[in-house]
């Protein structure tokens, strides 16, 4: 029996049949925690008048069922004079959501992007790969869609708030699969988002906005108020009358120019690692068993209910944890350096999942005193970067070893065995080192633990051949830009922080959520320019 009609039974029953509307499926999942018992689970949504009978409301409540929330961000509109266009900074999820709703209500942003558009940013990558040649404005990290573009699409947050759907709804009906939307772990796939996020530009300057790529930050000019009347780029001054900071988690240049002039803000905790790679059947086969797989194979249908492994590990031990992030079924390790002479790792897959090996990075907890003796959160992690970098001899190589040699700790460096580095679309750009001597003992004492105790979840997540990657440390922003109730920065009235990079957002979609969410308080203030 189909989820839908097993529920129109139960609803029909319980409210009688004539008070039950349409049905659809809301989210759907695998419960895969019992190899021998493998369960799809799905929630059903029923469109109900409430107002018809407060009995109806009544039985809901006693049945365990709950009301979903109107999605739709209610636009309240001030009545202040706005001394010009909007300007968002930057283009990730924060940047272009709260463009886009901007721009939905009529007030015209205008954005920069100090990175390129996602072709020519496209391009910078695959030359990277290939010449070892950085473009420090155009990266992993920098360009249209932010560092999410090149990550896997996820979707996954923790935040409760309604506006998760509406992104969501967003990014669907700007070109991402349909199954975002009932899926429990959405993802959209780094080759597929790519024209979602040229869709949402396109969709920006259709209602009146403008885009503009290889545009950096580099000041902001202000009245005898302090309020900001334009803001200076590498490409000239722009005039605006607020600004919307969605820079993301590696604009470091931007940390560094707020705390010049006076802008309060705050070392946050954070956290780094590795990278560790497994083959995807491996990985597979330990969470959903042989049999399973078999049926799969067999079975497109199953094949598709199943989906690909995923993961999601912790282990707290004091005030230290340990975690596995960022999971990537059948994906790649890609190089995420946006700074000359420092290697960076991060995770991402294509839409199928369907790559040869799955990743993901497992990352240690880090508090600012941790950092101090390195000067601060970002130096630390600009530190490891830079080591990492000199460990892999140069060139952009990343540091790689086997997870035998890693727990074992005793200065052995074993060839790379049938799980190879996928680092830089497996280019063979890597040098086998030690990265148990990378970070602070701390750190890799914490790192053993972890796998070792992961490895009772998941068999072989310890397996002596499976791979490390070195260095993961953009989890998150080492900074949060302070700001009041009001949206604002606590310097500045028209200065809107948001995002990953001013350290409220966790993720694509808590970052646009946030992003949506400031610009509705600027809306709130402001009225159109």
């Amino acid at each position: 029996m189909a989820a839908t009609d097993f529920a129109q039974k139960k609803l029909s029953a319980l409210l009688g049949k004539g008070n039950v509307g349409k049905l659809s499926i809301y989210r759907k999942s695998v419960d895969a925690r019992r190899r021998d018992k493998i369960t799809a689970v799905y929630s059903v949504m029923a469109e109900i008048d409430l107002q018809a009978s407060e009995a109806l409301t009544e039985r809901l409540g006693k049945a365990g069922l709950q009301t979903v929330a109107d999605d739709t961000p209610v636009i309240e509109k001030g009545s202040a004079r706005l001394g010009g266009r909007p300007l968002v900074v930057g283009f990730g999820p924060a940047g272009m959501f709260s463009a886009l709703i901007l721009a939905e209500n009529g007030y015209r942003p205008i954005v920069i992007e100090r990175g390129d558009d996602t072709d020519k940013r496209a391009e910078k990558v695959l030359d990277f790969y290939r010449t070892g040649q950085l473009d420090t404005e155009s990266n992993i990290q920098f360009g249209a869609g932010g560092a999410g573009t090149f990550s896997d699409g996820k979707l996954v947050t923790r935040i409760n708030d309604p506006k998760c759907r509406y992104v969501l709804k967003k990014l669907v009906a700007l070109g991402a699969p349909e199954a975002v939307l009932t899926e429990a772990k959405p993802h959209v796939g780094t080759d597929l988002l790519m024209d979602v996020v040229s869709n949402i530009k396109n969709e920006i300057e259709r209602l009146g906005g403008q885009v503009l790529f290889r545009t950096a930050l580099k000041n902001v000019i202000t009245d005898g108020s302090g309020k900001i009347i334009a803001v200076g780029t590498n490409a000239g001054e722009i005039k605006c009358g607020a600004v919307i900071l969605a820079t993301g988690h590696s604009a470091r240049d931007v940390y560094g120019y707020l705390k010049e002039h006076g802008f309060e803000i705050s070392e946050k905790p954070l956290s780094v690692g590795l990278r560790i790679e497994h083959k995807r059947r491996a990985v597979e086969e330990a969470l959903f068993g042989r049999e399973m797989l078999r049926k799969a194979e067999q079975s497109e249908e199953i094949r598709k209910l199943l989906g690909h492994g995923e993961y999601a590990y912790s282990l707290r031990a004091g005030e230290r944890a340990v975690y596995t992030f960022c999971m990537c079924p059948g994906g790649e390790v890609v190089a995420g350096a946006s700074e000359e002479g420092g290697v960076v790792c991060n995770g991402m897959s294509r839409h199928a999942r369907d790559g040869e090996n799955s990743n993901s990075a497992v990352c240690v907890s880090v508090t600012p005193q941790d950092c101090r003796a390195f000067g601060g959160t970002m130096e630390f992690c600009r530190a490891l970067e830079r080591r990492a970098y000199e460990m892999g001899g140069g060139g952009y190589a990343a540091p790689v070893q086997t997870v035998g040699d890693f727990l074992e700790g005793k200065g052995r460096i074993s060839p790379i065995g049938d799980v190879f580095p996928t680092y830089m679309g497996g280019n063979g750009n890597v040098k086998v080192a030690r990265l148990d001597t990378l970070y602070p003992e701390f750190i890799t004492d914490m790192l053993r633990k972890g796998i070792r105790r992961f490895a009772g979840n998941m068999k072989g997540f310890d397996a002596p051949g499976a791979v490390l990657t070195g260095a993961e440390t953009r989890t998150s922003a080492p900074y949060r830009i302070e700001r009041l109730e009001s949206g604002v920065s606590a310097r500045c009235e028209n200065l809107y922080p948001c995002g990953e990079g001013a350290g409220y957002a966790g993720g694509i979609t808590s970052a646009a959520v946030d992003g949506i969410s400031q610009a509705m308080k600027l809306m709130s203030v402001y009225g159109t320019p």
